[in-house]
């Protein structure tokens, strides 16, 4: 496998493409703006006019975009990488998506000899440039074995969690575990500066004991230093949380944690911070205050 087509170089996405060009991958590229990519084009990757294009004469392409409806946009119809991807290729979905359009995606690939693997991540803009990102796979355990190399060129945590669609409910539990973390690291925040503590010193002390965590060590300090600079949009994360919730509507369950998060970051959207870090969570509890 040296061919590779790339769909989505955005802020993960262009260290993506540059992890595996350095790992020797001929690297093409879509991006709806070329202006945006021109210094990844410079550094070797091959830019194509369409998604037809960048999907034609592959061994594999890689998808991360933005929303479910982009993944059908760029996967489904004439233009589409299943019309153009030749048979016996790969397609990798790194979105975070529906489990179920994924599995729709891994059926419609099966009927045209198409290999599809779902491999949503998690480690932001910083696990992206560090190539150290945990990449969940779902689909069949040939095809993840047969495109091993291809994550370990962009991942270390590379774990394969079973069936097509195994990998994005994977990547709902780490976002519905995400969202009791966050919004303790605020509560904990609010709380200090409310009983007259100062912050800095009380995450300096909780942080190496048993309430520590990446994030309390990473967005805890950028809430404090009002860093709401995005590693992971607002608008991406309302989206995750929206997807596992509807997973548990499904099944009849409802998380009282997941869904008051939830209802915090459209809070935040609704004023206009969708496009803010998820640190600047503690932007609404600073409004109740």
């Amino acid at each position: 496998m040296k061919k590779i087509g790339f769909v989505g170089v955005g802020m993960m996405g262009k260290s993506m493409v540059r992890n595996l060009m350095k790992h020797g991958f001929e690297v093409s590229i879509y991006a709806r703006n070329r202006a945006k990519v021109e210094d990844v084009i410079a550094e070797g990757a091959i830019f194509c006019e369409s998604v037809a294009a960048v999907s034609k004469g592959q061994d594999a392409v890689i998808t991360i975009v933005g929303f479910p409806k982009d993944v059908e946009e760029v996967y489904f119809g004439e233009g589409g990488i299943l019309a153009n991807i030749p048979g016996g290729s790969y397609v990798i979905d790194m979105t975070t998506t529906s489990p179920k359009l994924d599995q729709r995606i891994a059926a419609e690939a099966e009927k045209l000899g198409i290999h599809a693997l779902d491999a949503p991540v998690s480690g932001g803009v910083t696990g992206a440039a560090k190539g150290t990102l945990a990449i969940m796979v779902g689909g069949r355990k040939e095809d993840y074995e047969a495109c091993l190399p291809v994550f370990e060129a962009m991942g270390e945590n590379i774990v394969y969690e079973g069936p097509s669609g195994a990998g994005q409910h994977c990547k709902m539990a780490n976002q519905i575990a995400l969202a009791g973390t966050l919004a303790s690291c605020c509560e904990a925040l609010t709380y200090a500066k409310s009983v007259g503590l100062d912050p800095r010193t009380m995450m300096d002390t909780i942080r190496t004991g048993a309430a520590g965590s990446w994030q309390l060590s990473n967005s805890g300090y950028k809430m404090l230093d009002e860093d709401y600079a995005p590693g992971f949009f607002v608008e991406h994360y309302i989206k995750d949380l929206t997807l596992a919730a509807e997973e548990l509507a499904d099944r009849g369950k409802d998380f009282p944690i997941l869904d008051e998060v939830l209802s915090m970051y459209r809070e935040l959207a609704e004023d206009g911070d969708g496009r803010l870090g998820t640190q600047a969570l503690i932007k609404v509890y600073e409004k109740k205050d």
